[in-house]
Parts: C-alpha cells; structure tokens; sequence
C-alpha cells in the first residue's frame, strides 16, 4: 500500500508542478487555465458547445461566456455544425491558434528543464505510461487532448 500512496503522492505533486506552469504561461497571455484548456482542446478539433462544456464539467451558460469573451479577443469562433445545422460548434480563429502556439512554446520552455532531468529512454518511458493513464479518459471523449 505504501507504493500505492508514494505513486499518488508523486502524481499529485508532478501535477501541482504542471497546473502552476500552465497557470503562469496563460496568465502572461491574459488567460485563464480554462481558457487555456479550450484552446487546447480547440486547436485540432471542431466540437460542439455541448460537447465541450460537458468535457470540461461547465454548464451550457458558463460555457457560453468563456466562448463569448473569446470570440470578443478574436480567438474562437461560432458557427452552425456541418453534421447538424441545429447544433452550435466552436473553432479558433487563426489569431487563437497563433495565441495558443505562443502558450504552448512557453510552457514547454518551462518545462524542459524539469523534464530534462531524465534521459531519453526514460523521457520515452514516461510518455508511454502518461499515454496509459490518459487513455481510458479519451475513450468517452473524442476530443480529450490538452496542451
């Protein structure tokens, strides 16, 4: 059990780690961490309003507004879904995936120093057992990649 607790402990705090780096980066850009995270989810993906606020745990008005501000900055946009013209999709603009891009590169200047403390090899590794954790969370969400 004491493994157990070592690992979740290990987690938690490699988690704090990343979440302040994520906050920091945004913060810089004038977003929010759940701003940040919709433009992650954004940038390969066209998912419905609903779809989106379901995956991020808000509800359809809180959804709504954080889209809304977006839209006013020019990140996102709204538009009636291909597959169902009765269904709202949500998209980034081309100054959003420029905003996002620049996010990313920050966070992973931050970053490399913290993971460069593992050879490549390891680097692999990690990748790989991430890639395990988060596998079962994509299964039910089709557009479950962050930044």
């Amino acid at each position: 059990m004491a493994a157990d607790e070592d690992l979740m402990d290990a987690l938690v705090r490699t988690t704090f780690r990343v979440m302040a780096v994520l906050t920091r980066a945004g913060a810089a850009h004038d977003l929010s961490l759940t701003q940040l995270r919709v433009l992650g989810i954004l940038r390969d993906r066209r998912p419905r309003m609903t779809e989106l606020a379901a995956f991020l745990g808000l509800d359809k008005s809180t959804m709504s507004g954080l889209v809304e501000r977006a839209e006013r900055r020019g990140l996102m946009v709204r538009g009636r879904s291909p597959e169902d013209r009765r269904a709202v999709d949500v998209a980034l603009t081309e100054q959003g995936r420029e905003l996002f891009d620049k996010v990313r590169r920050d966070v992973v200047a931050e970053l490399a120093p913290f993971v460069g403390r593992l050879d490549e090899a390891q680097q692999c590794d990690l990748t790989r057992l991430l890639d395990v954790l988060t596998a079962a969370d994509r299964a039910g969400v089709e557009f479950a990649s962050e930044p």
